[in-house]
């Protein structure tokens, strides 16, 4: 049963409230005189600020809802992810940012025209704006989900419908000013309640379990269910496990490279930084900090396991566990959020998933905006003549505007897409990443170690690579009729076979035979 919101509970929402007023205010620049500024917050963010900014961008309420879910249901096998997460680092960090600074870009993408032309920039672009849309929207559905359940008690269509409309409206308002320098600066807001609130509900959880620390890790170690919970590796070959270690090298791997090297959303705080050294550093922090992070959601997951299903480690009873909350699938932890927190507690969760939410859709409004005035708006506009810097600012204001109305739109589709799914919270977060993932992939690989390719193959390869993922979708695998492996293959590897099929299609025509994978020229040195 449900408990009610109590006094204490709406207490610590509106001190949140005013937490995000407050600090909007404070940290708002009161003049943003560029786009530079807008977009970049001026190129001059120190690295701890960026990588906390990276951390809460990617860590959205996906991993506050979904690694508690992962815990309970499995293992520790998603921490091994963060293997794939180190390779990628060192790949953006030493091939693809130092490229990024010596253009002075402000999107990753305008190093596509030094190597193709300013359209394929603008397809890629487009295919940035699409996926992050796809990604943006399913993260605020998540966390609308939560929201849905306090404001309108239930989890139906109009409810989360309500509910991500007040985290689209919020995150609008509080990046609509300043730009980036407003969204890192409350990014760090977010990311302490997001964080405290969670080292909050870990101490309240493991108080309430009363064997102690060694039974509780004996126990999960040796299952009734003969599985142990505290496995780190998977080293099955089984390619249907998206968390494997053959998974986490490969397809995990070439996830997080887009993630930071190709995907605005992260890219833009790196490139806030002062110089590229500064970026790559920001970049390995960030990569570091996500492993106690994602590590505490999963051992919630895991004494979550303890405190619903093993009676012989709660003193012979437990609390009855259930994933239904009026009628609809929702989150262990969600479950748990409602049934056994005290109250103030339960409020300072429900802000905690609130400000996940919030920070993730921040930071992909600005960078989504920035992508759509820079490649897109800037160089349509400057064929008509010269606008003042002022006017880009503002073009990016409205574009923000209209983002988060397709986001909105896509918060809705998730909830009918994620209902009718079996894919568990993270999974699902991360699967519908793929989709534009494996063309930009494609693209850049051919970009950096190969001189072959042009702009119409960019395209062709852009378009190939959603295609190929979206017939590795098990229901239209089955349907059409493709080989039984291809019908269960995991997000990681749907990623690796369409990034692949994706390279071939752009590398197939000869191109100019230059790469931008090789040595800096003068031009791009003095640059």
């Amino acid at each position: 049963m449900m408990l009610p919101f109590s006094t204490a509970d709406w207490l610590v929402i509106a001190a949140y409230l005013l937490l995000l007023v407050a600090g909007g205010w404070i940290f708002t620049p009161r003049k943003t005189s560029s786009a530079r500024d807008y977009f970049l917050a001026g190129g001059n963010v120190p690295s701890w600020l960026a990588a906390i900014s990276v951390l809460s961008a990617t860590q959205s309420a996906a991993t506050f809802l979904g690694g508690p879910d992962y815990g309970y249901h499995g293992d520790l096998t998603y921490l091994s992810g963060n293997i794939g997460g180190l390779i990628g680092a060192i790949f953006v960090a030493h091939v693809m940012i130092p490229r990024f600074y010596a253009i002075k870009a402000t999107t990753a993408y305008e190093l596509l025209t030094l190597r193709f032309s300013a359209t394929a920039t603008r397809w890629a672009g487009g295919m940035f704006l699409v996926g992050r849309v796809f990604a943006g929207g399913a993260r605020v559905y998540l966390a609308a989900i939560a929201l849905a359940m306090v404001i309108t008690g239930s989890v139906d269509a109009q409810g989360i419908m309500i509910a991500a409309a007040v985290l689209v409206v919020a995150s609008v308002l509080f990046t609509f000013v300043g730009g980036l320098k407003s969204v890192l600066w409350n990014d760090l807001i977010q990311f302490v309640v997001y964080l405290g609130s969670a080292i909050a509900v870990l101490v309240f959880l493991r108080l309430s379990i009363p064997a102690s620390t060694a039974d509780i890790i004996a126990g999960l170690r040796h299952t009734p269910e003969g599985i142990d919970k505290l496995r780190v590796f998977d080293l099955s070959l089984d390619l249907s496990k998206p968390f494997s270690l053959l998974a986490v090298v490969t397809g995990l791997a070439l996830l997080y490279i887009a993630n930071a090297g190709m995907d605005q959303d992260t890219t833009q705080r790196l490139l806030s930084c002062k110089d590229a050294k500064t970026g790559a550093r920001s970049l390995y922090l960030s990569v570091l900090a996500t492993v106690p992070v994602v590590g505490m959601f999963i051992v919630i997951g895991l004494l979550l396991y303890v405190f619903y299903d093993r009676p012989d480690l709660m003193g012979g009873t437990t609390a009855a566990a259930d994933n239904r909350f009026g009628g609809e699938k929702i989150s262990i932890f969600m479950h748990y959020i409602l049934t056994q927190l005290p109250g103030g507690l339960r409020g300072l969760v429900t802000v905690g998933i609130c400000a996940a939410a919030v920070a993730t859709t921040n930071s992909a409004l600005n960078a989504m905006s920035s992508v759509l005035v820079q490649d897109f708006y800037r160089p349509w506009r400057e064929r008509r003549g010269d606008a003042a810097e002022q006017h880009y600012v503002q073009a990016g204001r409205v574009g923000m505007g209209v983002i988060g109305v397709a986001m909105f739109a896509m918060a809705v589709v998730s909830y009918y897409w994620q209902r009718y799914s079996s894919m568990g919270l993270l999974e699902f977060a991360l699967q519908v990443m793929v989709f534009t993932y494996a063309g930009l992939l494609g693209v850049y690989f051919t970009a950096l170690f190969t001189g072959r390719g042009t702009t119409g193959s960019v395209i062709a390869a852009l378009l190939i690579g959603f295609v190929t993922v979206l017939l590795l979708q098990p229901g239209i695998a089955s349907a059409i009729g493709l080989p039984g492996v291809l019908r269960t293959l995991s997000f990681p590897f749907q990623l690796c076979i369409a990034t692949l099929v994706a390279f071939i299609v752009c590398a197939a025509p000869a191109g100019s035979g230059r790469r931008i994978g090789g040595p800096l020229s003068p031009v791009q040195e003095i640059a």
